[in-house]
């Protein structure tokens, strides 16, 4: 009996961190959190899919300090999948030098996933073209997920039609009392506004959160969203299982 052989092309995920920032709130330099980017990559390739990371300007990227399991802090100390990432000069690469999403061919993608940190409620927020994409997979029929911070782009993002593409769907993203322990945490306000209290002010839309710091992501059709850096491996498992693999 003959093995059958599959050649198809691997099915491929494009995952879009943030440039570099710098915090109004803190004066902290800002970046992306490495976890939601380390664990849903480990995640998507252990299943055999194709993952490119890019970042709206494209180059070098760079990551929350508190998210490097380096840092003196130890916040991170115990996240070893990152570690690995970060001292693989292989995987390193990938965000030392990310195209940007102009110099990509978009439509050859299968998904989008929008990683969060604590730049993109500077870089993402207002971004057309972090909300241009988003809608542009959801609208081709396409998945798009979008997890932590990042899931501020869904306050503003809209369809062609000019609905919000969270309108009727449920969705979640960085609970408030999560944001009260890290302002806690650091002895004051981290964050130019909260996602929680923004997105109960939108009508038509269900905005949840689970316990705080909890995995916790939620699919409503073709959107997928985790509620903060522990929810990346959820919402990478609903993204796997949304294309059927």
């Amino acid at each position: 009996m003959t093995a059958t052989i599959d050649i198809r092309e691997p099915r491929k995920i494009l995952m879009v961190a943030s440039n570099p920032a710098v915090s109004g709130q803190t004066g902290w330099p800002i970046g992306f959190w490495w976890a939601e980017l380390t664990h849903p990559y480990w995640e998507f390739t252990e299943h055999g899919y194709q993952v490119d990371i890019a970042s709206p300007d494209g180059g070098a990227l760079q990551a929350d300090s508190w998210s490097d399991p380096r840092d003196e802090s130890g916040y991170s100390a115990d996240d070893l999948l990152s570690l690995g990432f970060i001292t693989s000069p292989r995987h390193s690469a990938l965000v030392e030098k990310t195209p940007a999403l102009s110099e990509l061919d978009l439509d050859s993608y299968d998904a989008v996933f929008l990683v969060g940190g604590q730049a993109p409620m500077y870089t993402f927020h207002d971004d057309t073209r972090v909300h241009e994409l988003a809608a542009r997979f959801h609208q081709a029929g396409k998945i798009t997920a979008v997890v932590c911070h990042a899931t501020c782009i869904l306050l503003k993002t809209r369809l062609s039609d000019g609905e919000l593409l969270v309108a009727g769907k449920t969705w979640t993203g960085f609970a408030n009392s999560e944001e009260d322990y890290a302002d806690d945490y650091v002895g004051q306000r981290i964050q130019p506004f909260r996602i929680e209290d923004q997105a109960k002010e939108l009508a038509g839309t269900n905005f949840v959160v689970a316990g705080r710091f909890r995995p916790h992501a939620v699919r409503d059709g073709l959107l997928i969203t985790g509620q903060q850096q522990y929810s990346g491996v959820a919402a990478a498992r609903l993204v796997i299982q949304a294309l059927g693999q």
